[in-house]
Protein backbone atom coordinates (compact mmCIF):
# COMPACT_ATOMS: atom_id res chain seq x y z
CA UNK A 1 0.00 0.00 0.00
CA UNK A 2 1.44 3.25 -0.77
CA UNK A 3 0.91 6.72 1.09
CA UNK A 4 -2.94 5.97 1.87
CA UNK A 5 -5.15 8.07 3.21
CA UNK A 6 -4.80 6.86 7.43
CA UNK A 7 -8.00 7.05 10.00
CA UNK A 8 -7.17 6.09 13.25
CA UNK A 9 -9.78 4.87 15.92
CA UNK A 10 -10.04 3.51 19.31
CA UNK A 11 -12.15 0.49 18.57
CA UNK A 12 -13.31 -1.21 15.07
CA UNK A 13 -17.13 0.25 15.51
CA UNK A 14 -15.89 3.78 14.85
CA UNK A 15 -14.41 3.12 11.72
CA UNK A 16 -17.13 0.16 10.13
CA UNK A 17 -19.82 2.29 8.98
CA UNK A 18 -17.44 4.41 6.71
CA UNK A 19 -15.34 1.41 6.01
CA UNK A 20 -18.13 -0.44 4.44
CA UNK A 21 -18.41 2.04 1.94
CA UNK A 22 -15.43 1.84 0.66
CA UNK A 23 -14.04 -0.51 -2.38
CA UNK A 24 -12.12 -3.93 -2.50
CA UNK A 25 -12.22 -3.68 1.91
CA UNK A 26 -9.88 -6.36 3.23
CA UNK A 27 -7.94 -6.67 6.63
CA UNK A 28 -4.18 -5.04 6.62
CA UNK A 29 -1.64 -7.12 8.08
CA UNK A 30 -0.36 -5.06 10.71
CA UNK A 31 0.75 -4.93 14.35
CA UNK A 32 -1.98 -3.76 15.83
CA UNK A 33 -5.56 -4.70 17.17
CA UNK A 34 -7.73 -4.68 13.76
CA UNK A 35 -6.85 -2.87 10.41
CA UNK A 36 -8.83 -2.72 7.31
CA UNK A 37 -7.61 -1.10 3.49
CA UNK A 38 -9.41 -0.66 0.42
CA UNK A 39 -10.37 2.47 -2.42
CA UNK A 40 -12.36 5.02 -1.97
CA UNK A 41 -13.25 7.82 -4.40
CA UNK A 42 -10.42 6.24 -6.36
CA UNK A 43 -7.38 6.47 -3.76
CA UNK A 44 -6.06 4.14 -0.90
CA UNK A 45 -7.32 4.55 2.38
CA UNK A 46 -6.39 2.53 5.42
CA UNK A 47 -8.10 2.19 9.26
CA UNK A 48 -6.99 1.18 11.92
CA UNK A 49 -8.41 0.22 15.57
CA UNK A 50 -5.70 -0.41 18.32
CA UNK A 51 -7.32 0.36 21.76
CA UNK A 52 -7.64 3.10 23.97
CA UNK A 53 -4.87 5.92 24.94
CA UNK A 54 -2.54 8.50 23.84
CA UNK A 55 0.14 5.89 23.03
CA UNK A 56 -1.53 3.59 21.50
CA UNK A 57 -3.04 5.78 19.08
CA UNK A 58 0.69 6.88 18.34
CA UNK A 59 1.70 3.72 17.87
CA UNK A 60 -0.83 3.11 15.13
CA UNK A 61 0.12 5.87 13.07
CA UNK A 62 3.79 4.54 13.16
CA UNK A 63 2.67 0.76 12.28
CA UNK A 64 1.11 2.50 8.70
CA UNK A 65 3.23 2.30 5.50
CA UNK A 66 4.14 6.09 4.91
CA UNK A 67 0.62 6.91 5.11
CA UNK A 68 -0.18 10.70 3.20
CA UNK A 69 -2.07 12.56 5.95
CA UNK A 70 -3.97 10.89 8.90
CA UNK A 71 -7.17 11.46 10.37
CA UNK A 72 -8.05 10.43 14.27
CA UNK A 73 -11.68 9.51 14.11
CA UNK A 74 -13.90 7.98 17.30
CA UNK A 75 -16.27 8.59 20.43
CA UNK A 76 -16.44 11.63 22.26
CA UNK A 77 -17.56 12.88 25.77
CA UNK A 78 -19.93 16.14 25.13
CA UNK A 79 -18.58 19.33 27.67
CA UNK A 80 -20.60 21.75 25.94
CA UNK A 81 -24.12 21.48 26.60
CA UNK A 82 -25.48 22.16 23.50
CA UNK A 83 -23.93 18.72 21.80
CA UNK A 84 -26.14 16.12 21.56
CA UNK A 85 -25.48 12.33 21.47
CA UNK A 86 -24.54 11.43 17.78
CA UNK A 87 -23.60 15.45 16.97
CA UNK A 88 -20.56 15.53 14.86
CA UNK A 89 -17.28 17.15 15.78
CA UNK A 90 -14.54 18.87 13.91
CA UNK A 91 -11.67 19.83 15.55
CA UNK A 92 -9.39 22.55 14.90
CA UNK A 93 -6.92 21.96 17.49
CA UNK A 94 -6.13 19.27 20.39
CA UNK A 95 -4.71 19.50 23.91
CA UNK A 96 -3.17 17.50 25.95
CA UNK A 97 -1.56 19.17 28.92
CA UNK A 98 0.16 22.26 28.25
CA UNK A 99 0.38 21.08 24.38
CA UNK A 100 -1.80 22.24 21.75
CA UNK A 101 -1.83 21.09 17.83
CA UNK A 102 -3.61 22.99 15.09
CA UNK A 103 -5.76 20.33 13.26
CA UNK A 104 -6.42 20.76 9.44
CA UNK A 105 -9.85 21.48 8.27
CA UNK A 106 -11.62 18.62 5.48
CA UNK A 107 -14.07 20.39 3.13
CA UNK A 108 -17.11 18.26 4.76
CA UNK A 109 -21.11 18.86 5.63
CA UNK A 110 -21.82 21.78 8.36
CA UNK A 111 -20.74 20.62 11.81
CA UNK A 112 -19.84 22.02 15.13
CA UNK A 113 -16.40 23.34 15.26
CA UNK A 114 -13.95 23.79 18.11
CA UNK A 115 -11.10 22.20 20.56
CA UNK A 116 -10.61 19.14 21.97
CA UNK A 117 -8.73 17.72 24.81
CA UNK A 118 -7.46 14.75 25.61
CA UNK A 119 -7.00 13.04 28.56
CA UNK A 120 -5.29 9.53 30.23
CA UNK A 121 -8.15 8.06 31.50
CA UNK A 122 -12.36 7.75 31.05
CA UNK A 123 -14.17 11.20 32.53
CA UNK A 124 -16.79 9.44 34.71
CA UNK A 125 -18.47 12.47 36.13
CA UNK A 126 -20.30 15.82 35.50
CA UNK A 127 -17.98 17.54 37.57
CA UNK A 128 -15.09 16.04 35.61
CA UNK A 129 -16.41 17.57 32.42
CA UNK A 130 -17.10 20.77 34.26
CA UNK A 131 -13.43 21.66 34.96
CA UNK A 132 -12.62 20.36 31.72
CA UNK A 133 -14.68 22.44 29.53
CA UNK A 134 -12.90 25.47 31.58
CA UNK A 135 -10.06 25.37 28.76
CA UNK A 136 -12.03 26.00 25.83
CA UNK A 137 -12.42 22.67 24.61
CA UNK A 138 -15.97 21.40 23.59
CA UNK A 139 -15.15 17.56 24.01
CA UNK A 140 -13.42 15.17 25.46
CA UNK A 141 -11.95 12.00 24.61
CA UNK A 142 -8.25 10.10 24.86
CA UNK A 143 -6.19 9.54 21.64
CA UNK A 144 -6.39 12.48 19.84
CA UNK A 145 -3.25 14.17 20.54
CA UNK A 146 -1.05 11.20 20.41
CA UNK A 147 -2.09 10.99 16.78
CA UNK A 148 -1.49 15.11 16.26
CA UNK A 149 2.29 14.17 17.90
CA UNK A 150 2.41 11.53 15.25
CA UNK A 151 1.87 13.27 12.67
CA UNK A 152 3.78 16.27 13.15
CA UNK A 153 6.74 13.80 13.82
CA UNK A 154 5.87 12.82 10.01
CA UNK A 155 5.50 15.80 8.82
CA UNK A 156 1.82 14.38 7.35
CA UNK A 157 -1.87 17.04 7.52
CA UNK A 158 -3.95 15.94 10.66
CA UNK A 159 -7.34 16.16 11.29
CA UNK A 160 -9.54 14.64 13.91
CA UNK A 161 -13.17 14.14 13.82
CA UNK A 162 -15.64 12.83 16.66
CA UNK A 163 -19.04 11.89 17.36
CA UNK A 164 -20.86 12.85 20.51
CA UNK A 165 -21.72 9.30 22.95
CA UNK A 166 -22.09 11.02 26.29
CA UNK A 167 -23.59 14.57 27.67
CA UNK A 168 -21.46 16.85 29.65
CA UNK A 169 -24.07 16.75 32.42
CA UNK A 170 -23.83 12.92 33.02
CA UNK A 171 -22.23 10.69 35.49
CA UNK A 172 -21.26 7.21 34.76
CA UNK A 173 -22.90 4.30 37.06
CA UNK A 174 -20.61 1.89 35.63
CA UNK A 175 -16.41 1.86 36.80
CA UNK A 176 -15.30 2.05 32.96
CA UNK A 177 -11.72 2.64 34.03
CA UNK A 178 -11.27 -0.33 36.00
CA UNK A 179 -12.29 -2.07 33.12
CA UNK A 180 -10.02 -0.73 30.81
CA UNK A 181 -7.01 -3.49 29.99
CA UNK A 182 -3.43 -2.49 29.30
CA UNK A 183 -3.96 -3.02 25.91
CA UNK A 184 -6.57 -0.26 25.52
CA UNK A 185 -9.15 -2.96 25.02
CA UNK A 186 -11.99 -3.35 27.64
CA UNK A 187 -12.46 -6.14 29.57
CA UNK A 188 -16.04 -7.05 28.82
CA UNK A 189 -16.75 -9.67 31.38
CA UNK A 190 -15.58 -7.66 33.86
CA UNK A 191 -17.83 -5.00 32.80
CA UNK A 192 -20.98 -7.28 32.86
CA UNK A 193 -19.95 -8.99 36.45
CA UNK A 194 -19.55 -4.93 37.98
CA UNK A 195 -23.02 -4.15 36.68
CA UNK A 196 -25.01 -6.72 38.39
CA UNK A 197 -24.00 -5.04 41.73
CA UNK A 198 -26.57 -2.64 40.80
CA UNK A 199 -27.91 -3.57 37.66
CA UNK A 200 -30.84 -1.35 37.35
CA UNK A 201 -28.95 1.72 37.19
CA UNK A 202 -25.78 0.11 35.43
CA UNK A 203 -27.04 -2.15 32.87
CA UNK A 204 -29.27 1.03 32.13
CA UNK A 205 -26.70 2.55 31.44
CA UNK A 206 -24.56 0.01 29.14
CA UNK A 207 -27.83 -0.38 27.20
CA UNK A 208 -28.35 3.43 26.60
CA UNK A 209 -24.48 3.71 25.47
CA UNK A 210 -24.83 1.32 23.41
CA UNK A 211 -27.66 2.87 21.54
CA UNK A 212 -25.58 6.15 21.15
CA UNK A 213 -22.21 4.76 20.29
CA UNK A 214 -24.25 2.82 17.38
CA UNK A 215 -25.93 6.17 16.53
CA UNK A 216 -22.33 8.22 16.57
CA UNK A 217 -20.52 5.71 14.90
CA UNK A 218 -23.08 6.02 11.78
CA UNK A 219 -23.67 9.48 11.76
CA UNK A 220 -19.56 9.76 11.44
CA UNK A 221 -19.54 7.45 8.59
CA UNK A 222 -21.65 8.99 7.01
CA UNK A 223 -20.53 12.71 7.45
CA UNK A 224 -16.90 11.32 6.57
CA UNK A 225 -18.45 9.87 3.14
CA UNK A 226 -19.04 13.15 2.78
CA UNK A 227 -15.56 15.11 3.61
CA UNK A 228 -12.67 15.50 1.10
CA UNK A 229 -9.24 15.63 3.02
Amino acid sequence: MSHPLLFIAAEPRECLPFVARWESSRPAGLPVHWARQGVWRGSEVLAIANGAGADRARAAVRAAPSPSAVCNIGFCGSLDEALAPGDVLVAHSVRQGERTWLASLPQCPAAKSGMLITVARIVQTAREKRELALTGALAVEMEAAGVASASEDLNIPFYCIRAVSDLSGEDFANDFNSCLMPDGRFNVIRLVTMAFLNPVNRFGELIRLSQRTALASNNLGEFLAGCSF
